[in-house]
This record gives C-alpha cells, sequence and structure tokens, in this order.
C-alpha cells in the first residue's frame, strides 16, 4: 500500500504552529509521557508527539532513536482494547514506519502479534484501513515479515477476502485490495524482492494461507496488472514455489475438477502456469510431480478450464525434455489431446491442444514420444497447423514436425504422405502472403523430408524445385539463403 497521509492524519496544525513546538523542544518533553499509566495522559501525549511530528523525517528519526517504539508497541499491548489509545497508537505507527531505523526497532518487539490481534478485532473500515498502512510497511522488512506470518496474519486476510468476496462496495473494495496486496508481499518479498531470506523460506506459515484467497489473490493481479505484474516477475514466482503455493493450488484444483464452478480452477490454473515460467520453477514443479498431478484434471468438461490446463502443460514443458517426454508418453493424455484437437465448438482449446503436442515434440528428444504421438493419430493435426492462420502457431508447428522426423522419419513417414504434408508445405511456399518465418521452417522441412525415399519423390513431382529457385531472388536473405540449401540438397550436392 502506497504511503499517503491518512484522512484522520488531516491535523490543524500548520507549519507556522509546529514550528514553535520543534524549536522549544516539546517533542523530549512530552516522550516520557508515553510511560504513563494515566491513559488520558497517554491519549494527549500521543495526540500532540504525532501531530508535531507528521511529515516531519528528522524529528521522526530523533523519536525512533529515544525509544518512542517501545512505548507505542507497550501501549498498543497493555491498552488493546481501549479504541481511543489504539487508533492513536496506530497513526503514530503508521507515521514511523516506513523509517528503516524504526522497522529495526520494530523488529525487536511483539508488534506482530499486536497488529495481527488488532486487525481480527477490527470492526470498522477506517480501522481496518489503519492497521493495514501499519501492516504493509511492516511487511517490506524480512524480520518482521517472519513474525507476522508466525502471527498469523495470513489466517486473518484470508478470512476478511472470503468474507467481502463479491461485496460490490467501494469501501470492501478498498479492503479486498489491501488486504490482497498484503498477502501478495508476505509471499513474494520485500520492497527490495530480497528472495534468499532463509528465515522467509524456512516460514511454514506462509504455506497455511488459505488457497482459495491466494488464487483470487492471483488472478486478481493477472488481471489489473498485464504482462508486467506479478506473472513476469522472475524472483517473486520463485518465491512462491518456493514457498509451497503449488501444492495448495493443486490441492483445491482436484476438489473443485467437478464443480461447475469453474472461476477457481480457472484462476488457479493461470497462477500454475504463471509460476512455470521460470525455468528452476519448472524444474521443481516437475521433480515434485506436478504434471503428474495437473493431469488428473483431463477429465474436466469445461472449456476455460480445459484452455487453462493446456496452457500450463505446454508452460511446463517449454525448455524441457523430461517434462516433454512424461507428457509424451501418457496415452491418456495424448489422446485426450486429439480428441481436443477436433475441438470444433471451443476455438481456444482446440489451439491450444495442438499447441501443446507441438510443444512436446519440439522439446522432445525421444524416439518412444515420436511413435506415441503417432499412435495417438496425433500426427495429422500438427500437419494442419502448418496452415493455421497465425504464423507463430504455423512456425511451432514446423519445428515440431523438423525435430520429430529428425528423431524418427521412419515413424512418421505413412502419415505425413496420407496428411499430403509435402503439398500443403509447397502451398506455403508458393503463397506471397506466407511470412519469411514460415517459408524459412517450411524449408528446413522439407530437407529434413528429403531423406525418405518416398517423400522425396512427392516433392519432386509436385515440382517443389521451381517454387525454390524462385525464393532464390526472395527479398529476405535467410530465405534465399535456405532456399539455395534446400535445391542443393534435393539435387543431392550436399
Amino acid at each position: 500500500m502506497a504511503k499517503k497521509p491518512h484522512k484522520s492524519l488531516s491535523f490543524t496544525y500548520t507549519e507556522e504552529m509546529k514550528k514553535p513546538c520543534i524549536e522549544a523542544d516539546l517533542v523530549p518533553t512530552l516522550i516520557p509521557l508515553l510511560e504513563s499509566t494515566d491513559q488520558e495522559m497517554l491519549l494527549h501525549a500521543g495526540r500532540a508527539i504525532g501531530r508535531i511530528c507528521y511529515d516531519n523525517r528528522n524529528l521522526q528519526e530523533e523519536l525512533v532513536k529515544v525509544g518512542v517504539i517501545t512505548s507505542l508497541v507497550r501501549i498498543l499491548t497493555d491498552y488493546a482494547e481501549s479504541e481511543p489509545l489504539v487508533h492513536v497508537d496506530l497513526l503514530a505507527l503508521c507515521n514511523l514506519a516506513e523509517l528503516d531505523t524504526a522497522k529495526e526497532a520494530l523488529s525487536k518487539t511483539k508488534v506482530a502479534e499486536q497488529l495481527v490481534k488488532q486487525l481480527r478485532r477490527a470492526e470498522n473500515h477506517e480501522r481496518l484501513e489503519i492497521v493495514f498502512e501499519a501492516l504493509q510497511a511492516l511487511a517490506e522488512n524480512d524480520a518482521l515479515k517472519v513474525q507476522l506470518v508466525e502471527a498469523g496474519v495470513q489466517e486473518v486476510l484470508s478470512e476478511i477476502l472470503l468474507r467481502l468476496q463479491g461485496s460490490s462496495q467501494a469501501e470492501d473494495t478498498c479492503i479486498v485490495k489491501a488486504a490482497s496486496d498484503l498477502i501478495v508481499s508476505l509471499l513474494l518479498g520485500g520492497k527490495n524482492g530480497n528472495t534468499n531470506s532463509p528465515d522467509i523460506k524456512n516460514t511454514e506459515g506462509c504455506k497455511k494461507t488459505n488457497a482459495k484467497a491466494t488464487v483470487s489473490i492471483l488472478s486478481r493481479h493477472e488481471n489489473s496488472q498485464g504482462k508486467d505484474s506479478l506473472n513476469s516477475q522472475y524472483g517473486n514466482c520463485v518465491r512462491m514455489v518456493q514457498l509451497g503455493v503449488i501444492h495448495q493450488l493443486l490441492d483445491l484444483l482436484e476438489k473443485h475438477v467437478e464443480s461447475e464452478d469453474v472461476s477457481v480452477q480457472h484462476a488457479a490454473l493461470s497462477a500454475l502456469r504463471n509460476l512455470a515460467i521460470p525455468v528452476v520453477n519448472k524444474v521443481q514443479m516437475l521433480e515434485e510431480g506436478v504434471a503428474e498431478r495437473i493431469q488428473a484434471l483431463l477429465r474436466s468438461e469445461m472449456p476455460p478450464v480445459q484452455f487453462k490446463l493446456l496452457g500450463t502443460l505446454r508452460m511446463l514443458t517449454d525448455g524441457q525434455a523430461d517434462a516433454a517426454e512424461i507428457l509424451g508418453q501418457d496415452p491418456t493424455l495424448l489422446n485426450r489431446l486429439v480428441q481436443w484437437c477436433n475441438a470444433n465448438d471451443h476455438t481456444g482449446v482446440r489451439g491450444e491442444a495442438n499447441r501443446l503436442l507441438a510443444s512436446i515434440l519440439r522439446h522432445n528428444r525421444s524416439q518412444e514420444v515420436v511413435k506415441a504421438i503417432q499412435e495417438a493419430q496425433g500426427v495429422k493435426h500438427l500437419v494442419s497447423m502448418t496452415t493455421s492462420e497465425h504464423a507463430a502457431m504455423q512456425n511451432e508447428a514446423l519445428n515440431a514436425l523438423a525435430i520429430a522426423s529428425a528423431i524418427d522419419l521412419e515413424t512418421l513417414e505413412e502419415s505425413f504422405k496420407e496428411s499430403q504434408l509435402v503439398q500443403s508445405l509447397h502451398k506455403l511456399l508458393q503463397d506471397d502472403n506466407t511470412s519469411p518465418e514460415v517459408k524459412y521452417n517450411s524449408m528446413g522441412l522439407l530437407c529434413s523430408l528429403l531423406n525418405s525415399g518416398d517423400l522425396r519423390q512427392e516433392i519432386e513431382e509436385d515440382r517443389i524445385k521451381e517454387t525454390l529457385e524462385q525464393l532464390c531472388s526472395h527479398s529476405n536473405a535467410n530465405v534465399v539463403k535456405e532456399a539455395v540449401t534446400t535445391l542443393q540438397v534435393l539435387r543431392g550436392e550436399t
């Protein structure tokens, strides 16, 4: 939560009125009064100190040096049920908590425990806002973050989120956002993005965060902040996996797989996909059996869930041969993928199914995977994918088929002939609207196909040689180079 003056801190004191108080050293005189047992005295002293020191960093630093933090925490502890005193005390903490010296002093107290207690008993929006402001400042410090988690702050936050879920009132929306921001801070690291604190890594409390709340937060941040949000923050994603959030999400998904309410499943899969972006996360997730657990969701009949499931699995296979081999040798998954490749009623699901199939082949290095995809009748869908209206999907399919051909062309040969791959490639090369990259990759695949006698014959009969000769004068240098190379292979010159 960004630091801003709270409405309760809109003092009538002007700088001109504060200046004489400061010059008269009134603040040092007021400090001892904070040790009083007279609640009225504590209230007036606290208000006076807060007003004089508000927005004056030098005076705030002085307050911390003379030990005011200890006094404030003591008041919060001893008078936890005194609404006026707690209010003044919280305002003072908000005022000081931005200072690094204050955070260091607070880390030596039990302030986290007291703030969590106040968060739990807060009954109105104004009090919640003040507590959240103090908590957010504290959550920027690793030591204090650990204390907050150990004090159970995440459980209280989850209760608040679930209680206010679905409310359209502006005040509730502000509280939900504040609670969401705070849990994200607890899960993802402090102000400096530090992901290496051993204390944080070993904090079991973070793992107890209500999974629904975590899903809600991740989904909200994804939708509201776009590509530059949490999803692209590499270190934050790594931190979340280290804290065990992955298995929380999977537990939740498995409980909701038969549910008609797809919102939780959709959000959880979005989160899993985004957390699988860093390579180190892919490795850890694979080692922990995430790929196998995700496949349990294959029975879902909900297109939005199917779409996100496919995207999550594709992200896991990106650059990971191990993942490609795990997925590529699972007949249940492959049969389901081929089924979804035929999902004419849901173009998004069909596209993602094709992309996952291509990704498995593209990152795989195993003959067994090529044979499994061939047996599942997935090859024809990849050939169709080469003619997609999206160049990115065309290139994914072309690269996948080229790699598969290099691994085991003999297994694929018959499927290539049945699906008229050679003819499809020729059309791509002839079409002026085909992008240079697609033309380049089409010729790369052609070179692989020339290792088959039957396919070479098809290439020669389809008079692709003439098209290649025309491409030798193409405006794109890479296309020209590949056309020359492909012609040499076709003529047996290399």
